[in-house]
C-alpha cells in the first residue's frame, strides 16, 4: 500500500530543491494553525517514514542530484528465512523512496502498479543505499524507479519499477522533471 508520502528529511538537496519535506507540506497545509507536516498529511504512523509509529522502519528521505536518497539497515526483526531479510521489507522501502521523490516536489500520489526484481538477498545488519527517480510521465502518471544497493559494495540487491498517479493536477504541475 502507498498514500502519500510523508518521509522525514533534513537539508537541501545538491540539485536546487529544498529537500526539508516541510516546504512542500506547508502548502498542503494552508489554514492548519502550523501543524506539524506528519499531522498535516496524516503521514506520522506511515510505516516506513513515520516518526510516530513505534514498529516502523523510520527511514528520511532527502533530493540529491535529482534523485531521492535513503538508508535502511534492517535487523533481526525484518527477517524472512533466517539471516535473509523478508522481500515485503525491501519493497515498502523502495515504494518509498520513489514515492518521496514526487513528494519532496510538492505532489502527492499513490502507487498505482510496482514491480520488483529481487537480485541478491539482503543480510541482517547490512547497510542498504535506496534511490528513487523518475523515468517518464504522461498527464497524471509517472514512471519511477527504485534501487536498493548494498552499501558495502555497491551491489544491487533489489530494482523496482513502478507507476504513481498523482493526486492533485496542480501539484503535478509543480513536480520538477529534473
Amino acid at each position: 500500500m502507498s498514500r502519500e508520502s510523508g518521509g522525514r528529511t533534513a537539508g537541501a538537496g545538491t540539485d536546487g530543491l529544498v529537500a526539508d519535506n516541510t516546504a512542500p507540506r506547508a502548502a498542503m497545509r494552508a489554514g492548519s494553525g502550523g501543524a506539524s507536516p506528519e499531522a498535516a498529511t496524516g503521514a506520522n504512523k506511515c510505516f516506513v517514514c513515520g516518526p510516530d509509529n513505534p514498529i516502523g522502519l523510520h527511514l528520511t528521505f532527502r533530493l540529491a542530484d535529482g534523485v531521492c536518497v535513503s538508508e535502511f539497515t534492517p535487523d533481526e526483526n525484518h527477517q524472512g528465512y533466517p539471516g535473509v531479510i523478508h522481500g515485503g521489507m525491501i519493497y515498502s522501502a523502495l515504494d518509498d523512496v520513489m514515492a518521496n521523490w514526487l513528494y519532496l516536489r510538492g505532489a502527492r500520489a499513490y502507487t498505482a502498479r510496482c514491480e520488483i526484481r529481487y537480485r541478491t538477498p539482503a543480510r541482517e545488519g547490512e547497510k542498504l543505499l535506496l534511490t528513487g527517480r523518475q523515468t517518464g510521465r504522461k498527464r497524471r502518471l509517472v514512471e519511477m524507479e527504485g534501487i536498493a544497493r548494498r552499501a558495502s559494495d555497491g551491489e544491487v540487491v533489489a530494482i523496482a519499477t513502478a507507476t504513481f498517479v498523482v493526486i492533485d493536477e496542480t501539484e503535478f504541475a509543480n513536480a520538477s522533471r529534473s
